[in-house]
């Protein structure tokens, strides 16, 4: 029996910390009253047949606190990108002039920040999702090892750890969830 670990934490580790970053990343473009050019990286525009991120069409700067404006570079392109932020579910009414697509984020009033506040906790139970996945993958990775000679002590020894790396991640993925829901809560 070699002293070799039969099981790879670091790719587990490493598609854990996939899931956070992933985690994070949508709770970056859900708005919580101020501008931010991050919360217009989820939405696509369809350009010359492809689906494309805002920021590849367009200029994204914050001006002000509560404003967002998008330069767009095609003239083409405004109706498309303007569409695209209407249909995205931001709540936010685009304003064009010209080129430039203005986004004025209004006051988040108490009903749509219980609402954001719930779309914050569907995205934190996805991204647990991600991690019990990556953990039952770990398990399997044992479960053959195991058939194939590993010690009943050195499977619990790997269990535990695998145990101990998906309730670390999971407790990141619950602390950042309050944190974001403090955030999207403060008037």
């Amino acid at each position: 029996m070699s002293d070799e670990p039969e099981i790879d934490t670091d790719d587990l580790q490493r598609r854990m910390e996939g899931a956070l970053n992933s985690l994070r990343t949508e709770f970056s473009s859900l708005r919580t009253g101020r501008a931010s050019a991050s919360m217009l990286e989820p939405i696509q525009v369809e350009s010359y047949g492809q689906m494309t991120p805002i920021n590849q069409v367009g200029t994204v700067n914050v001006p002000e606190p509560r404003m967002v404006t998008i330069n767009v570079w095609d003239k083409a392109m405004v109706s498309k990108v303007e569409k695209a932020i209407r249909e995205s579910g931001l709540g936010i009414n685009p304003q064009l002039n010209g080129t430039i697509i203005m986004l004025p984020i209004p006051e988040l009033n108490e009903e749509r920040r219980t609402q954001l506040t719930k779309v914050a906790a569907g995205y934190a139970e996805h991204a647990r999702v991600a991690i019990r996945n990556v953990r039952r993958d770990g398990m399997d990775q044992l479960k053959k090892a195991k058939a194939a000679g590993m010690s009943e002590d050195e499977h619990k020894i790997w269990s535990e750890e695998v145990q101990e790396l998906t309730d670390k991640y999971i407790a990141q993925i619950d602390k950042s969830l309050e944190a974001k829901q403090e955030e999207i809560m403060q008037v």
